[in-house]
């Protein structure tokens, strides 16, 4: 019997710019670099960097202490909006003619 895992709808993009909202990382902005769906987070740039010591091997014969981007949790961040440098909240909206938009939930203003 297979579990199967379930994948989260997440509504932020790679390459959307976002600030943390909470935590060690409060206040920081970085751009998303990879988004995680099965595990509800997101590898924002310069967020959540980690020290791991890494055993010899061909790529770092000595070994060696490599710094390593975990994920975040997907809650803790938000867009930030562009006029207003503030995190925000991402809502839909659906057009008559053409496909649904990504809007900020505030302003209801496109994000681009």
């Amino acid at each position: 019997m297979k579990i199967e895992a379930k994948r989260f709808k997440i509504r932020l993009k790679t390459g959307d710019m976002v600030m943390v909202r909470s935590g060690k990382y409060k206040g920081q902005t970085g751009k998303i670099t990879q988004v995680h769906p099965s595990l509800n987070k997101v590898t924002v740039e310069g967020i959540n960097v980690v020290k791991r010591h890494v055993k010899p091997n061909r790529q770092h014969p000595q070994g060696s202490i490599v710094e390593l981007t975990k994920p975040i949790w997907v809650s803790k961040v938000g867009i930030v909006n562009g006029t207003s440098k503030k995190p925000s909240r991402i809502a839909y909206k659906l057009t008559k003619d053409g496909p649904k938009t990504r809007v900020y939930a505030g302003t209801t203003k496109e994000i681009k």
